[in-house]
């Protein structure tokens, strides 16, 4: 994997993001792995009411490692630095609970969201299993620092990063790579399928691009559904513009596929799944993007 290209960082603390960018881009195609961030600041912990293995059951464990072929195939991949317990990039940027923070929120917040209802807004009230991160509430000014400090510039890097793709090739295609608890509380073990793919429905890519990713992984033996329950979250509805040249395609993948869920570690089965998505991500760069067609509700505007 190239070594990642990390943004100045004057204040001392982790840089919001990495890229790791091929020598040359040759495809017009983005990686993004918005969930695989490790880093917890010292003080998040110490105002959590929850241990560290506790917090990382939202964790998106090793899918930046997962996707990290696709570098040497010629496209960035942009990754996380700091864990979506600490706030979630994946949500538009004020989407806050007035009931976790000391102190007003902005007018313009979206503190009705079904999102920030379940407990995971921008910053989130509790990890997957709904377990409360929180001792007492934050200062809403931490809210806003950690806003203006990780959200916009992971945001700003990830829209030149298509700006530019865009530039050079007339199209833009986005990856956002994720992964999912294999079961949901109180069902069978593995109860959800091996991937499921994202694309709002049909709105936020041309269908060759998710026909192909279904395909291939069909192929390689995988059980594979579209869109339920994960359509595709904030990254995906808000850059996938299909009529503009810019497709979006979320990637979700079950975790009991390379990892040992209860441990957070990396399973015997992850160097087969790596090995499998170099194969996913070969098979999605060799699709001619200059004639796809567009989705039927972009055709129709």
């Amino acid at each position: 994997m190239a070594d990642p290209v990390l943004p100045d960082d004057p204040g001392g603390e982790p840089p919001a993001f990495e890229i790791l960018a091929p020598a040359e881009q040759t495809r017009p195609f983005v990686f993004n792995s918005p969930h695989s961030g490790a880093y917890y600041p010292p003080e998040f912990l110490a105002a959590a009411a929850l241990d560290r293995v506790a917090i990382r059951r939202s964790e998106d464990l090793l899918v930046d490692a997962l996707f990290g072929s696709v570098v040497g195939l010629g496209a960035p991949l942009m990754r996380a630095v700091y864990p979506r317990a600490y706030l979630d990039v994946n949500r538009e940027p004020y989407e806050l609970d007035p009931k976790m923070f000391v102190g007003r929120l902005p007018s313009f917040a979206n503190v009705r969201s079904l999102r920030v209802a379940g407990g995971l807004g921008t910053i989130p009230r509790v990890v997957g299993d709904a377990a409360n991160i929180y001792k007492a509430p934050l200062d809403v000014e931490e809210a806003l620092r950690r806003i203006d400090r990780i959200y916009r510039p992971y945001h700003g890097a990830l829209r030149q990063l298509l700006a530019d793709t865009h530039l050079r090739f007339g199209r833009a295609v986005l990856i956002d790579c994720h992964s999912m608890p294999s079961n949901l509380q109180g069902t069978p073990l593995r109860s959800r399928p091996d991937f499921i793919l994202g694309d709002r429905f049909g709105a936020s890519c041309a269908p060759e691009l998710v026909g192909r990713a279904q395909a291939v992984l069909r192929d390689l033996g995988y059980t594979v559904c579209r869109n339920k329950p994960y359509a595709g979250g904030f990254i995906t509805e808000h850059y996938g513009r299909p009529a503009r040249g810019l497709h979006a395609l979320q990637i979700e993948v079950n975790r009991a596929l390379y990892m040992d869920e209860a441990r957070l570690e990396p399973s015997a089965g992850f160097a087969r799944l790596a090995e499998h998505m170099r194969l996913l991500a070969e098979a999605l760069l060799a699709v001619p993007v200059e004639a796809w067609a567009l989705p039927l509700s972009d055709a129709a505007e």
